[in-house]
């Protein structure tokens, strides 16, 4: 399979849901990772495919240039994600 082809392989709904399943059910394990290698399967792909959806879709989000720049003394240098009202770290409410 050429590389175009694999990039279709799952619809963007289905990459969404993925990715939204993640932020929902990652307070239910220790790290994000866990979460990602929990729901993976699931989904029918690697952790890796999935890890990388949900590093585009923070970065997508603008939530992380808007956690730094606001952030308060003491709290967390992770970013908040884009699903989430509150940064699971520290609180910062976006």
């Amino acid at each position: 399979m050429t590389k175009s082809k694999m990039a279709n392989r799952y619809s963007p709904e289905v990459r969404a849901r993925a990715v939204r399943m993640v932020f929902e059910h990652q307070g239910s394990y220790e790290t994000q990772a866990g979460a990602i290698a929990a729901i993976a399967p699931k989904i029918g792909c690697i952790p890796q495919t999935l890890s990388g959806w949900v590093k585009q879709a923070e970065k997508d989000s603008g939530c992380l240039s808007e956690h730094f720049q606001q952030r308060q003394p003491n709290s967390c240098r992770k970013p908040c994600f884009c699903f989430a009202r509150t940064c699971h770290m520290c609180g910062f409410k976006s």
